[in-house]
């Protein structure tokens, strides 16, 4: 064991490392959602469909 951490250094260093894989997961899963959500909605718009935010507000 680590004589800086004590004890527990095999606690910490599990911890943070989970804590890594858990924010890399995250960060895959957004990337991976993100780029289905391109994919739907560049689907829906060749089918002729346009998004309501996308049309200029009558005045």
């Amino acid at each position: 064991m680590s004589p800086f951490l004590g004890p527990y250094t095999g606690f910490i260093v599990l911890s943070y490392g989970l804590a890594a894989l858990v924010i890399a997961a995250l960060i895959v899963w957004i990337g991976v959602d993100h780029a289905r959500l391109k994919r739907r909605l560049a689907d829906l718009e060749a089918r002729g469909l346009r998004r309501r935010s996308a049309t200029p507000p009558e005045a």
